[in-house]
């Protein structure tokens, strides 16, 4: 991993991710949180502070070590027990239907083989458990796809593997079943940037 990615990324990151607006999605997915939980992708932690405080567990995973390094603080501060691993969302560790919820923020973007990422989510779910997600992809405008096909190269060099153009229902919906998706531009976005997919999925 190199300076870029380990270093100067978790830090824009931060910054770019914490508006007011991207708040308000991360507290909408995490309100129904509950039980065993585990969250792929954790990034620097900006979706702790809007975790139910009612939690039984929370296990962490990123594979950057500089995202885990920046979230030190956040984790420290945190009332809830946190159980914080470095590793790659395509290849879990976990026992077969260990959580009761998993979540994804604006993560399944960035993940090389995001199939596989989705295969071992559904094997560590709890039969019943939910999959609740905010993601940016795919637009359902033709002429944004086309913009996002383009500007995808660029974006995965600056986004350090972000892909704009994942059909994010499709590749959910492959794996688990959905229960409720909302599709929609965030306001003060581009277009090809800001297509969110927000929704709840689950094992059945």
């Amino acid at each position: 991993m190199g300076f870029y990615s380990e270093f100067i990324l978790p830090r824009c990151l931060d910054w770019t991710m914490s508006t007011p607006q991207l708040a308000s999605y991360r507290q909408e997915v995490l309100s129904e949180v509950s039980g065993e939980v585990l969250e792929i992708g954790f990034g620097t932690g900006l979706n702790l502070s809007y975790y139910p405080q009612s939690l039984t567990t929370l296990t962490i995973i990123d594979v950057n070590p500089g995202m885990n390094s920046f979230a030190q603080k956040r984790l420290k501060n945190s009332s809830i027990t946190v159980d914080s691993r470095i590793l790659n969302g395509e290849n879990l560790p976990m026992a077969d239907n260990s959580f009761d919820s998993i979540v994804s923020t604006w993560t399944l973007c960035s993940i090389t083989n995001v199939d596989k990422a989705l295969q071992e989510i559904h094997r560590v779910l709890k039969p019943g458990g939910k999959f609740f997600f905010i993601e940016h992809g795919l637009s359902a405008q033709p002429q944004v796809q086309i913009w996002q096909n383009r500007l995808n190269p660029l974006q995965k060099i600056i986004g350090d593997g972000c892909n704009l153009n994942r059909n994010i229902k499709q590749l959910v919906g492959h794996h688990l079943q959905l229960v409720t998706l909302d599709q929609f531009y965030a306001p003060k976005l581009p277009k090809t940037h800001g297509y969110m997919y927000k929704g709840v999925a689950t094992k059945a």
